[in-house]
């Protein structure tokens, strides 16, 4: 066992040092259709360089510039402000159908919605759509309006319990960690049957949840995709501003300026962060020729999931461990080099935000194109959701395609907006860091020494994102 340790943590130094080492040309994969031979590690050298220098810019900018940067707000129209119940209750009843298709549907995962659902349209789909128009889930998430309706027939509104504030964001970690297990190590998690299981195992769980300890407790601190959705809406350029009379005012501003002034995440908050980054990081490590040659896996004789789950398992939770460890030693080291040791917490738990908009552009990059090609299949499914050879969509006689994945100039697009999601994620990253830090600290100087280490820590993970996209890997 200690052996394997040893040879798990051999490999993920490996490959978080392997970006920092960029040759002449690296061979770049795309869904493993099609191998180019492209310049990426200038691709990685070049983005790495940039998010460095925006974080060398940010240190000369004026006081006042920062001022405008946080503060801008383009006022763009309202909208009447609508409350959860309803949108919640139509969510209840599109998993309801879905959960029924999941049972007695068919058994093939590109032809039954749920899995494509669950997997596509809602933790891909609708994470990535929440940066451009805020936190949706208040409003779409299953609990809220079946919850309400139960409490008015109950005739009782307070919850029965509080939830403990000493268990912090414990509840959110587990539940999320159970999730990437099921996704990402699980030998079957597009099985309609298994997944129908767990999704309704979920259901009853929150809605427990919300009856005993209420939507506020529930939601803020046990709930991890309402903790994640917040966080990722926190981030979103539109704001939502409720006027005084009833209805919703919609702002543009700076992306990531509205985690700026979020309060304080305790150690568990911090850690359940870090843990929505290092699984998607995960994800994208446990498919490379790297990390498959290290546990003594032949990439080209794959032997599926169910060979690998006790090292991904370690491997995930290894990883984990390594990003908690490095981000925390990263404001450690910067408290300490500017003699504020004894605003290590403090700091951990304001900056911790600037993690947000990187998990979140992994996240995009990472599923891109595993969304445009199942997104075609949900397209198909929702054209005909019950197979009564309907034509809802008019898609009738469309079949899905993957030729963009064996095209090189497709490929190329692709890849440059892969790079470009990365890029920007970790400049909005900086920017934020540095926003945060001036509420901090005092003076230009300790501000900028108190960044030195975090942003180090962001441009390497720029370059590891760009050669997780680049490096050979499984399909």
């Amino acid at each position: 066992m200690l052996a394997l340790v040893r040879k798990t943590a051999v490999a993920f130094v490996a490959g978080l040092t392997l970006p920092a080492t960029t040759g002449g040309a690296f061979a770049h994969g795309t869904e493993r259709g099609l191998v180019m031979l492209l310049p990426t590690g200038h691709y990685m050298v070049g983005s790495a360089l940039a998010v460095a220098m925006s974080f060398a810019v940010l240190t000369c900018l004026p006081d006042g510039w920062f001022q405008r940067i946080s503060g801008a707000r383009l006022r763009l129209f309202s909208i009447p402000q609508l409350t959860p119940f309803w949108p919640s209750m139509v969510s209840f009843a599109v998993m309801a159908v879905l959960l029924a298709a999941g049972f007695a549907g068919t058994g093939d995962p590109l032809a039954n919605p749920l899995p494509l659902f669950v997997w596509t349209v809602w933790w891909v789909g609708l994470t990535s759509l929440q940066f451009f128009t805020g936190n949706l889930w208040t409003h779409l998430n299953p609990w809220s309006g079946p919850c309400t309706l139960v409490q008015r027939v109950l005739g009782r509104r307070e919850p029965l319990l509080r939830l403990p504030e000493g268990l912090g964001y414990l509840p959110a970690i587990i539940v999320f960690a159970l999730f990437a297990w099921f996704e990402l190590i699980y030998s079957a998690p597009e099985d309609p049957g298994r997944l129908a299981r767990v999704v309704l195992a979920y259901w009853v769980l929150g809605f427990a949840g919300v009856l005993v300890f209420g939507e506020r407790d529930w939601f803020e601190r046990a709930e991890p995709f309402a903790i994640f959705f917040r966080l990722v809406g926190a981030c979103s350029p539109l704001q939502r501003h409720q006027k005084e009379d009833g209805r919703t005012c919609l702002k543009l501003r700076f992306p990531g300026s509205g985690v700026i002034d979020l309060p304080v995440l305790p150690i568990s908050g911090i850690l359940f962060v870090l843990l929505t980054l290092s699984t998607v990081s995960f994800d994208g490590f446990a498919r490379t020729f790297l990390w498959l040659g290290t546990v003594g896996v032949n990439p080209l004789e794959f032997p599926g999931r169910s060979a690998l789950v006790e090292l991904n398992t370690l491997g995930l939770f290894t990883m984990f461990a390594m990003l908690a460890t490095v981000f925390l030693g990263c404001v450690a080291a910067g408290c300490a080099l500017i003699r504020r040791g004894d605003t290590i917490l403090q700091a951990a738990g304001r900056l911790i935000y600037s993690i947000v908009p990187i998990s979140l552009v992994f996240h995009m990059a990472h599923y891109l194109t595993a969304f445009m090609v199942n997104g075609q299949y949900a397209a198909l499914v929702l054209n005909d959701p019950f197979g009564t050879g309907a034509n809802l969509l008019g898609l009738d006689g469309v079949h899905v395609t993957t030729s963009f994945l064996t095209n090189i100039h497709s490929v190329s697009a692709l890849w440059t907006l892969q790079t470009a999601l990365i890029v920007c994620g970790h400049v909005v990253g900086i920017v934020a860091a540095h926003l945060i830090a001036r509420r901090l600290f005092d003076g230009a100087r300790q501000i900028a020494l108190s960044q030195v280490f975090l942003a180090a820590l962001m441009v390497f993970y720029t370059a590891f994102g760009l050669w997780l996209l680049s490096t050979p890997s499984i399909g």
